[in-house]
């Protein structure tokens, strides 16, 4: 299992796992309340960074509800088996080829 930090929601090239939703909104929380603590204390260079974080990790957000909306929607067809695909034994399938084994 994969934890995120606050790095990585920067990253456009990760891919969150739905899994790991609640740990994103953590995140994002978190976020939240230090842009407001940056912001009373004048830290401007610090709400600015804290900004670009918290657009990743609502960005990563929005991927997570996406993936699983998407795989909400999707419908199971089932496995089928080697002996439904292939319509027999692999004996029975040489013999139909022209006896070739």
């Amino acid at each position: 299992m994969v934890w995120f930090r606050e790095a990585c929601v920067r990253c456009s090239l990760l891919r969150p796992d739905p899994a790991q939703r609640a740990r994103l909104v953590d995140i994002r929380d978190n976020l939240i309340a230090r842009i407001a603590e940056a912001q009373r204390e004048g830290w401007l260079g610090e709400v600015e960074g804290l900004r670009v974080s918290l657009a990743g990790a609502e960005d990563k957000l929005a991927q997570v509800d996406a993936a699983i909306q998407q795989h909400a929607r999707t419908t199971n067809l089932g496995m089928p088996t080697f002996t439904k695909l292939a319509g027999g034994t692999t004996t029975e399938l040489g013999q139909s080829r022209g006896g070739q084994q």
